[in-house]
């Protein structure tokens, strides 16, 4: 079972093998909604899955303005707020199902953007209760490098699983807990955004520039080397602890405009062993979107 990372070679041997495995891609441009799906159709990893960020991995636009856990009369409320709400639980899994993913099957995710994108399925699945999850090391890129055959056009066609979901086995944080947070010292924000967004120079998706107030900045591309890898564990636990000093790593909670490109974060600490970090799914698009709520800048 993979967990964390698969290396491409690793994922050449399970199909070679003959194991159960899904592929997803999920990549996207967050300033042009429809790329991902064409970059898909002009190549991707054969027999994979295309997660669409908007409409697979985000609740519906419609009810995306109030978020909770989902009831009779509101079964499809989503379970964050935000630019890219979490759909609840129930409803993720019956995309799953509808793209062919069972329980005892291996999911792996990748991008061609960085690990943008498909740290977001992973985290998701992980929150669904799904532990035989990783990203591919190198995306794309590292898939072609490793020799590794691409396909065009349409997704291959699934047979229809019945995905169970189980405990979840990720942390979510609402805005509520992290507002609460910030009047003590065990919560420690970590924003994944370029600096300049950190620090409030510049926002160009959300109405409102700044940062929440105590975070530390750390932009998600940071964790990869120069190869489109992630860094070896041991570079990660050094930085993130440079990062963090005297703070405990399991009080960590990652954010970033919408919680997406939080997740590299998240998945780096996983790798580097200081697991049990959470994830303000809403990010700054939901904590901006109240006046009430401190900015802080500079």
């Amino acid at each position: 079972m993979y967990r964390t990372l698969i290396t491409p070679e690793q994922l050449q041997d399970l199909q070679a093998q003959g194991q159960q495995v899904m592929v997803f891609d999920c990549s996207f441009d967050l300033m042009q909604p429809s790329a991902g799906a064409q970059q898909f159709e002009q190549a991707h990893i054969p027999g994979a899955v295309y997660a669409n960020l908007n409409t697979d991995l985000s609740a519906h636009k419609e009810g995306a303005g109030s978020h909770g856990s989902s009831t009779a009369g509101g079964a499809d409320r989503p379970s964050s707020g935000g630019r890219h709400p979490l759909p609840n639980r129930e409803r993720f899994a019956l995309w799953l199902s509808s793209v062919g993913l069972s329980n005892t099957i291996q999911a792996v995710a990748y991008d061609r953007q960085g690990c943008n994108y498909c740290g977001r399925l992973w985290w998701m699945l992980k929150w669904a209760g799904h532990e035989a999850v990783a990203v591919l090391d190198g995306g794309l890129q590292g898939w072609q490098a490793a020799g590794g055959q691409l396909a065009h056009g349409s997704a291959a066609v699934h047979v229809q699983s019945s995905f169970k979901l189980g405990p979840s086995l990720a942390r979510s944080v609402s805005v509520e807990e992290v507002e609460q947070g910030l009047q003590g010292a065990q919560q420690t924000v970590v924003d994944a955004r370029v600096p300049a967004r950190f620090r409030g120079e510049v926002e160009p998706l959300d109405p409102v520039a700044g940062r929440i107030p105590g975070a530390l900045n750390r932009p998600f591309a940071q964790n990869l080397g120069p190869d489109g890898r992630f860094k070896p564990a041991e570079q990660l636990r050094l930085e993130f602890e440079q990062l963090l000093g005297t703070r405990d790593p399991a009080g960590v909670v990652h954010q970033c405009g919408s919680g997406v490109s939080a997740l590299p974060n998240l998945l780096a600490m996983e790798i580097a062993g200081l697991g049990g970090s959470g994830l303000f799914a809403g990010s700054w698009s939901e904590w901006c979107s109240d006046a009430r709520r401190p900015v802080a800048k500079g």
